[in-house]
């Protein structure tokens, strides 16, 4: 599989509808896609009814999102304006999961909800005393609906201010994963908690992550983030490696200094634990388990090492790397490796194992 690349320039404004011109035909297939998986994801979890809720939520997100990132609010309004789509509708579904989460988890506490499909990707850091170059990584790979794999693109943003940077992310959204010219890179995983509601999305919350130039202005900026709903996030910088669990109850940080870590899909501090929105997934514990038995004691990874971990396939559906006939209701989409020092990363569309790695740099 081949990751498609584009180049936008300009103002906000300006990049969001060069990308959205770009790329109507697919955005717009993307968008319809979207909601027709989100209405069958409500009525999956007995509340048929609910789902356009989500579109409300998203307006009210969208309000908030202008606020937060004026920056960010103008160029995702830019892609709706490129594209022909109403900017909510477009906002509402670049957020899926949080906007699902904002719905069916509002209640400030409860049961966790029966597990129907264990979605969620695979993070690690890995600092640079642990590397066979000397350089550290911040990679994931990206996992949620199989469909999405035909819409992921790779976007090289030139700005008139700030820097430039590269996100690998679906047809219409702002950056999923990235990395910019300072070499501050972003990415995230998705964990489920109650008390979500209207705020700002994730991925607006990394695309405005991805245009700071230090990781103390990254971590200031998505820890203080008005979250609608909870995931991890990890930001790598020269020097820094730093993940965030985070919600909108409040955030826990990691850093990643004398050893790797590494998150799927479970809350691991306590007071996300106890709020915690899905029963915890085999999944997410094996390759959990798997990541840490892959890394553990290494002191020579690189980049082919850090691609083997994400291809591994040793344990079948519950693998890392996820492929759509395991019939599980998610696949590896993208995989994305960061090397902060060096400003450049590597991605690939579709799992590790079949897709065509591209080099993303700034020369």
């Amino acid at each position: 599989m081949e990751l498609e690349t584009i180049e936008v320039a300009g103002t906000p404004r300006e990049m969001g509808r060069a990308y959205g011109e770009a790329k109507r035909e697919a955005i717009q297939r993307f968008v319809d896609m979207r909601f027709a998986a989100v209405a069958g994801y409500f009525k999956d979890r007995g509340r048929p009814n609910d789902w356009p809720q989500v579109t409300e939520v998203g307006a009210k997100g969208f309000e908030l999102y202008k606020a937060w990132d004026p920056e960010g609010y103008e160029e995702q309004f830019g892609v709706a304006e490129g594209a022909d789509i109403d900017p909510v509708r477009l906002f509402t579904i670049c957020n899926m999961t949080d906007m699902r989460d904002a719905v069916l988890l509002s209640a400030p506490s409860g049961p966790p909800l029966k597990k129907l499909v264990d979605e969620g990707c695979t993070s690690l850091m890995v600092p640079e005393s642990l590397t066979s170059g000397g350089a550290a990584f911040a990679a994931q790979t990206w996992d949620l609906n199989p469909p999405d794999v035909e819409f992921v693109v790779a976007v090289h943003r030139k700005p008139n201010e700030g820097p430039r940077t590269w996100g690998v992310t679906c047809n219409g959204c702002l950056t999923l994963m990235g990395i910019n010219e300072e070499g501050v890179s972003v990415g995230t995983t998705n964990i489920k908690t109650y008390g979500s509601g209207a705020g700002v999305g994730y991925l607006s919350i990394l695309h405005r992550g991805v245009r700071a130039t230090s990781s103390e202005e990254a971590e200031e900026l998505m820890s203080n983030a008005p979250h609608a709903g909870a995931h991890t996030y990890w930001i790598g910088a020269p020097g820094r490696l730093i993940e965030l669990e985070a919600s909108p109850n409040g955030v826990v940080r990691r850093d990643a200094i004398d050893a790797p870590i590494w998150r799927t899909n479970h809350c691991i501090s306590e007071q996300h634990v106890e709020l915690q929105g899905e029963v915890v997934g085999e999944s997410s514990v094996r390759r959990f388990a798997r990541v840490g038995e892959m890394l553990g004691g290494r002191t020579d990874l690189d980049v082919d090492a850090i691609k083997a971990v994400f291809a591994d396939r040793s344990q079948g559906i519950y693998s890392v790397n996820r492929y759509e006939e395991d019939g599980q209701g998610t696949a590896t989409n993208a995989v994305f490796i960061s090397l902060p020092e060096e400003r450049r990363a590597f991605a690939c569309r579709g799992p590790a194992d079949r897709g065509t790695w591209v080099e993303l740099s700034f020369d």
